[in-house]
Formats: structure tokens, sequence, C-alpha cells
């Protein structure tokens, strides 16, 4: 059997980073670690259901390109988004908002008949998928 663990998003400020996702998405973090012999850092966060997002820092890290939306995140290859299941989609938009995420796209019905979903970026840009599949 296989289940999905975690997702790995490096960040440029690992504390700051940290701080918005406890805050934001109600995660709680286990210790800070370190990768031996290099300059790699991160932190693990944990959802109360069980999901995690591993933040990982390294300062000779880039910025790659961060897409202002679903459709252009899926022009480039590679990490897209991260989807979280909710049970409001437009209250958890406007919570993650307030919380200060970007809009990546405002809330409206998905593809799949019946479902709603919305978009939010992280303060870095890294795209939030938000969707109730009801």
């Amino acid at each position: 059997m296989t289940r999905f663990d975690h997702v790995g998003i490096s960040v440029p400020d690992l504390e700051a980073a940290a701080s918005w996702y406890r805050a934001a998405l109600g995660l709680t973090a286990a210790p800070v670690f370190a990768v031996p012999g290099t300059d790699l850092r991160g932190v693990m966060l944990l959802h109360p259901s069980g999901w995690r997002v591993e933040l990982l820092h390294r300062p000779s890290a880039r910025p790659g390109p961060a897409p202002g939306d679903p459709l252009e995140a899926a022009a480039t290859h590679g990490f897209g988004h991260m989807c979280l299941c909710v049970e409001d989609v437009a209250a958890e938009f406007g919570r993650l908002v307030a919380a200060g995420a970007g809009i990546g796209m405002t809330p409206r019905p998905a593809p799949r008949p019946g479902a709603l979903m919305a978009f939010v970026t992280d303060p870095y840009g890294n795209l939030i998928e938000l969707l109730d599949r009801t």
C-alpha cells in the first residue's frame, strides 16, 4: 500500500515561512533539522489530520518562477501546487487572504461537476489550491 506523506517547499526564510504556515493552516512544527555537511535546514509541519508540509531552506538557493495562477503553473514542468480539501472554499479563501496569502484564483466552480475551487499563494508565491469535492 502506498500513501502520500508530505510536500516539500524551498523557502527563502525558514522561520518566517514556518510561522506563516503554522498560523494560516493550523500546523504544528517538529524541531528544525539540519543536514550534516550541507547548508540545508528544514522543518516538518503537521496538520492534525495527518498531512504534512516540509519547509526547506538553503542560503544559496535562488528564486524560481512564481506562477500567478494554476494555468501559468502548468506551463512549467515541476511542482505546480498543493491542494487542500476544505468544507467552504469561499470562507477558507477569505481567511487565508486575510492571513496574508496572495490571490491566485478566486472561488469558482471546478472542472469536476459539483466541485468548487480557489487558489491562494503563500508569501513566496507557491500555489495552494482549496477544493470542495461535494
